[in-house]
């Protein structure tokens, strides 16, 4: 089994990149983050064309998720319970044996704000969710941008960036929250002291792939059972070098 998560910002925009990605790799669950594109208009056609099935909500200028699969979900379910769903920033497919989730996590904007806390709110929600619907002994994947970069090694420089909304404290403790329902981020599985390894690398950095001025914040969870049992987990940084590549990376996973 092979799973990879993308925020692709804009699905139209980088499908030169996805196509071909997965006609090449094959993943069996291609999740992607940030399609900003309603409906309507979503390229479904790119990917019937290569066997997937797709799945996705989004809208025409923010968010967006979707889930490119080989095998069609026994249930869909897009949003949180409660208001305001939020449903173009989570997806959940069921299948048999297995649940992946999707998610694009509120950046949150500026630290004071009600973005802010908005985030943190968010991840607890996503927490019940996963406390109220399923089973920390079953087979499940969380997986997208979280928009959290849980430790020093996953910065470039944490000592200046420390604050931010996305590296600091209370990130950090609605984050290892949400992990203690009972997930283990694959990635740390593989790679456990490893620094230097980031997913997105802000296209206002001049040159910020070459300098290694990057985060890791695009996360493959998996409960602790599944987890234990992957083969490898890496982040393909040709992807950020592709011609007009999304400011992300992809990141995949192995069983």
């Amino acid at each position: 089994m092979k799973i990879a998560s993308y925020n692709v910002n804009s699905i139209r925009s980088r499908l030169h990149i996805v196509i071909p990605w997965i006609s090449k790799n094959k993943p069996d669950y291609f999740c992607m983050q940030e399609t900003k594109v309603e409906d309507a208009k979503f390229p479904i056609d790119e990917f019937t064309k290569l066997g997937y099935e797709i799945i996705f909500k989004g809208n025409k200028q923010y968010n967006g998720v979707a889930v490119a699969v080989k095998q069609k979900p026994l249930k869909v379910a897009f949003g949180l319970p409660g208001y305001p769903s939020d449903a173009d920033r989570l997806a959940v497919a069921q299948f048999d044996g297995l649940v992946i989730l999707n998610a694009y996590v509120p950046q949150g904007q500026e630290v004071g704000k009600p973005q802010f806390e908005y985030k943190l709110e968010w991840l607890a929600r996503l927490k019940k969710y996963l406390r109220n619907n399923f089973d920390s002994q079953q087979k499940l994947i969380l997986c997208g941008d979280f928009n959290v970069a849980p430790e020093d090694i996953d910065v470039h420089d944490p000592k200046r960036i420390i604050g931010h909304v996305s590296f600091n404290p209370r990130v950090w403790k609605a984050y290892k929250e949400l992990l203690s329902w009972g997930l283990v981020d694959v990635f740390r599985l593989h790679h456990p002291d490893e620094p230097g390894q980031y997913t997105f690398f802000d296209y206002r950095v001049r040159d910020s792939v070459g300098r290694k001025m990057g985060w890791r914040v695009d996360h493959i969870l998996a409960t602790e059972s599944l987890a234990r049992k992957s083969k490898a987990c890496k982040i393909d940084m040709p992807t950020r070098l592709a011609e007009k590549p999304s400011d992300h990376v992809i990141i995949q996973a192995q069983w």
